[in-house]
């Protein structure tokens, strides 16, 4: 299936980033930004699909994701890079205007940069995640909700993924955030003790799926990835008075397990979002799941190739 997806490297604010591309931007271009533990090979349906229509589809890894270089320890990760990289990657590239598509924490970035830079946005759409003002609050859930127990900076997360291989920690996420019910781990468990080798992958996950995830971390591991979406959601800023300029979509998996985060459904169902995007569409995917890119990709292209249409 990636045999078309062409992979190079870009020099990008002084470390290596890994950028994968297909499609010869007839009718624009198109840059896809992943969540975890994803990189890339999360959008392999929608880069072929949107380079079969005609667009040039970009899909980096992440700093320290992938096979992307890793930045320095001493170095604090943060939210402002992730936007950096995106505008550094379109220079480099001499690449003007793009279309952005964000997924998990790479909504974040996604909706910043159109937000920093609408000279350089077409429109952004964003899966799982929808804009917020102000930093996210998980303070009202329990001590054993992942997000909780993967941003304590005393090594608890590294120590429990430490336990495992890279492929059976990716492999237990994947089973983990495809499932309708936030991952909470009882007393005297960790998070990665929610699912054992008996549990089934999701089916439209395959073990090469698996694989091709679980030889990329093995490069990049998780220490950068545990800093940022986890150890950096705090330090999300503020933006009370943000107002979108270009179009936005947002598309959630009604089955997806963050719209049970707090505040999530409300701030889409209330149309709460629409007062920072006037132009703002949101689809409800009734059996989606937080991997809807995935699970149901033809249904995603269809939204995203509308969009993309809807806005030339």
């Amino acid at each position: 299936m990636t045999q078309e997806i062409e992979h190079t490297h870009l020099p990008i604010r002084g470390l290596n980033l890994h950028v994968a591309q297909v499609g010869k931007d007839e009718l624009g271009t198109v840059v896809f930004l992943h969540g975890f533990p994803e990189i890339w090979y999360t959008w392999r349906h929608q880069m072929l699909a949107v380079a079969a229509a005609g667009y040039r589809a970009i899909a980096p890894d992440s700093r320290g994701y992938g096979l992307s270089d890793q930045p320095p320890e001493d170095v604090e990760a943060t939210w402002e890079d992730l936007v950096a990289d995106v505008l550094a990657i379109l220079d480099t590239l001499s690449i003007q205007k793009v279309f952005l598509v964000g997924k998990d924490y790479g909504a974040i970035p996604a909706y910043d940069f159109a937000l920093r830079h609408p000279d350089r946005t077409r429109g952004v759409t964003c899966l799982g995640i929808p804009f917020s003002p102000a930093p996210f609050d998980f303070t009202t859930m329990p001590e054993g909700f992942y997000i909780l127990r993967w941003r304590e900076p005393g090594g608890r997360a590294e120590a429990d993924f430490g336990r495992h291989d890279v492929r059976r920690v990716v492999r237990t996420i994947y089973i983990l955030f495809s499932r309708a019910e936030v991952p909470i781990a009882e007393e005297g468990q960790e998070i990665m003790d929610l699912a054992d080798l008996s549990t089934p992958l999701p089916p439209w996950f395959t073990e090469e799926d698996l694989d091709a995830y679980a030889a990329l971390f093995e490069k990049s591991g998780f220490r950068y990835p545990l800093q940022i979406p986890y150890r950096a959601l705090h330090r999300m800023k503020m933006q009370l008075d943000a107002k979108f300029q270009v179009p936005v979509l947002m598309v959630m998996g009604e089955k997806d397990y963050c719209f049970k985060f707090p505040g999530f459904e409300e701030a889409m169902r209330s149309g709460a979002m629409e007062t920072f995007a006037p132009d703002l569409k949101i689809v409800y995917i009734p059996e989606g799941s937080h991997f809807v890119q995935e699970q149901f990709p033809e249904q995603v292209n269809d939204l995203l190739l509308g969009f993309l249409k809807d806005h030339p």
